[in-house]
């Protein structure tokens, strides 16, 4: 994730576009089945939000950051992970208790924290720590849980500059670490040379596959071989990857990642790239792109779109080192909801959870942004029920 830092603007709303007055308010198998019926993503309409305010604290911890969730149905309960670099507090996710009907969204409650243990069982140092006891500085982007057994699986972004590749870790619901995915080659960082990765530009996006016997990892964007990052004329290519249970690859799919959708200021910044991934079924995921466009005044607006992503069709570039000059077929992708047009402040979205089924039985889902530990920024929750296709 990029670190914005920067006195925010926000001009991105929702409309009636969701649906306004129109809302309402486990098990899974490898077809996407969930109590009982398979997934279906038609389009989205709008429940409610939540924010948490800036710089509240919670059982001594700052809560911000919060750049990935989980629904776990099983206890009912909802992990939200932040991606603080242990700067405020040890690297963390927090336990909440979410509750949205047919008419509201009721406020966030937290009802946990829980630290993060390196495998000698120490917390994750910040850099000034990592320089006198070394050990890991984490950059935490998504949680999942685990299906199986309840345990938790992570992203981390790794380092560039300390030459930390990006990893999945599993740990006890505690936090203890319990191992980590080996990363690939493609996926080795070489602080000397623009190959592998870019710095903040890596795991992302992170989701079990519906029976439990994989997971997904989606990169924000391009590695170095792959061609450049997104500009306001040209996309880029991604990779998504599903590897099984040891970390072993099963396949790899190009996304094409969207051109900037807007133009910054003269001279400013802007960017665009994968922030969460979701799986539907066994060939089908939920993916949301973020832009950042920095405007004439230095201020930020946020571009936030969920799609709907197919693999069938698409090869496998599992054994490609680098895709530029390849005959390649991408994934497909479909618009499912573009944030950006509309009536509502949207921030920083970094993270995507299937939450628990509606009364009318219908899937939920429930989005959250990435404050940064921004006064000028919000923690938002965003809930939406899914409207089966047609």
């Amino acid at each position: 994730m990029k670190k914005w830092m920067f006195t925010l603007t926000a001009s991105l709303v929702l409309s009636t576009l969701f649906g306004y007055g129109q809302t309402h308010a486990s098990g899974t198998n490898s077809a996407g089945v969930h109590n009982g019926k398979a997934r279906s993503v038609g389009s989205l309409s709008f429940i409610g939000e939540q924010t948490i305010p800036y710089g509240q604290q919670f059982e001594g911890t700052t809560i911000g950051g919060l750049s990935g969730i989980h629904y776990d149905p099983k206890k009912g309960q909802w992990l939200i992970i932040s991606d603080d670099r242990s700067d405020k507090n040890p690297a963390r996710f927090y336990q909440a208790k979410l509750a949205y009907d047919y008419k509201q969204f009721q406020p966030v409650q937290l009802s946990g924290v829980t630290f993060l243990k390196q495998p000698n069982g120490s917390y994750y140092p910040n850099q000034k720590q990592f320089a006198t006891q070394g050990g890991e500085i984490p950059d935490l982007e998504d949680i999942a849980v685990d299906p199986k057994d309840g345990s938790i699986w992570y992203t981390t972004e790794g380092s560039r500059s300390h030459g930390m590749n990006p990893s999945v870790k599993h740990a006890t619901r505690d936090g203890k670490y319990l191992s980590s995915f080996p990363a690939s080659k493609l996926f080795t960082m070489t602080p000397k040379l623009e190959i592998g990765p870019r710095q903040n530009q890596t795991f992302e996006g992170l989701s079990f596959s519906p029976d439990g016997s994989s997971l997904w990892v989606s990169m924000e964007n391009a590695v170095y071989q792959d061609g450049g990052l997104p500009t306001v004329n040209a996309g880029s290519l991604s990779r998504i990857t599903q590897y099984d249970r040891n970390g072993n690859m099963k396949a790899q799919y190009a996304y094409p990642v969207d051109a900037i959708p807007a133009k910054p200021g003269p001279g400013k910044y802007a960017d665009n790239g994968v922030t969460s991934i979701l799986a539907v079924n066994d060939h089908q995921l939920l993916l949301t792109e973020r832009a950042g466009v920095e405007g004439a005044d230095g201020t930020f607006s946020f571009h936030v779109r969920v799609y709907e992503i197919d693999t069938t069709g698409a090869t496998d570039i599992s054994n490609l080192d680098l895709l530029l000059g390849k005959n390649i077929t991408p994934v497909k992708k479909r618009l499912v909801l573009d944030l950006s047009k509309s009536g509502r402040h949207i921030d920083n979205i970094e993270g995507i959870t299937w939450g628990p089924k509606l009364p009318n039985g219908h899937d939920s889902l429930v989005l959250v942004s990435d404050n940064n530990f921004a006064s000028t920024q919000t923690t938002q929750f965003l809930a939406f029920e899914v409207l089966p296709k047609k």
